[in-house]
């Protein structure tokens, strides 16, 4: 049994909230370099570039890339040797959140009711999606996630009798509905299967794939590239401009799910789509 304290936790999701705000993935950077070159709007080129500066700036300066900087949502896979000291660890985390948005000077974007709108004052609570392992190890995902993109997201339960080409049309419909509200180019999570609940979990967990990294079940692969072909050929393009780059990438995940029903769900997420991780090792127990 390996032990880690709250205070080692705190620091670690404190500077993520930081890090995710402050420095574009590297890989959404490539893909913008890549999309550049292929992007034949004159306007759609200059909003690529645009974004580009924008993030360099963001990273020089050590300021958010953008003013949205997101409810914050954790992915916590927590290995079942490991012992948590000190404190809890849900209490932890949003001490950790409460610290990096004060100390990165983040926007506080979380109110505490949906009805009142009276709001926290410290970005809390933070959505957390925490998953049981094997081992003696913490990951911890921060992916502030910002309302532009998250209100363009939707969930059809499709019935079975609409197959792959029903899922697939829901997907792009969603996508030019959403038009230029999430700031393309957009990184599209595909959940499919599972109950209500777990299709959109599996779509927001779609966004966490490296760009240009596809399911490693080809036949997956295949759809995704097939619904990113389609969603570009929408031609809402870098920012809602028009071009032929509307989305960077299409993640698709999918699960097991009842003999009557295929849920279907899909969260957008911006041009940064900010994510960052840490993984924190246990120590032998004192």
């Amino acid at each position: 049994m390996k032990e880690i304290t709250v205070e080692e936790i705190i620091s670690a999701v404190e500077n993520l909230c930081i890090e995710a705000n402050y420095n574009l993935g590297s890989d959404i950077m490539a893909g913008f370099q890549q999309a550049l070159k292929e992007e034949p709007s004159p306007l759609g080129q200059e909003v690529l570039e645009r974004l580009i500066e924008n993030a360099e700036i963001a990273k020089e300066e050590r300021v958010p890339m953008c003013q949205d900087t997101g409810m914050a949502v954790l992915f916590v896979s927590i290995g079942q040797d490991l012992h948590v000291v000190g404190g809890g660890l849900t209490e932890a985390i949003n001490e950790g959140v409460r610290r990096g948005y004060d100390k990165g000077y983040l926007r506080k974007s979380v109110v505490k009711d949906p009805f009142d709108r009276v709001n926290t004052g410290d970005n809390t609570p933070a959505v957390i999606h925490y998953d049981i392992v094997p081992g003696e190890e913490l990951r911890l995902i921060v992916a502030p996630k910002g309302f532009g993109s998250e209100n363009m997201g939707g969930l059809k339960m499709c019935k079975p009798s609409e197959g792959l080409e029903g899922a697939m049309q829901f997907v792009v419909d969603t996508v030019d509905r959403a038009g230029g509200n999430p700031c393309p180019p957009i990184i599209v999570g595909v959940g499919v299967g599972g109950t209500m609940e777990k299709a959109t979990f599996l779509a927001k967990k779609g966004l966490l794939r490296e760009v240009g990294k596809h399911n490693s079940e080809e036949r997956l692969a295949k759809i995704e590239e097939e619904l990113l072909d389609r969603i570009n050929r929408l031609g809402i393009g870098p920012q809602g401009f028009g071009g032929v780059t509307t989305a960077l990438a299409v993640n698709l995940e999918v699960y097991p799910t009842h003999i009557a029903g295929m849920p279907v769900a899909v969260n957008i997420g911006c041009h940064a789509t900010r994510h960052k991780e840490i993984v924190l090792q246990g120590r032998n127990a004192q």
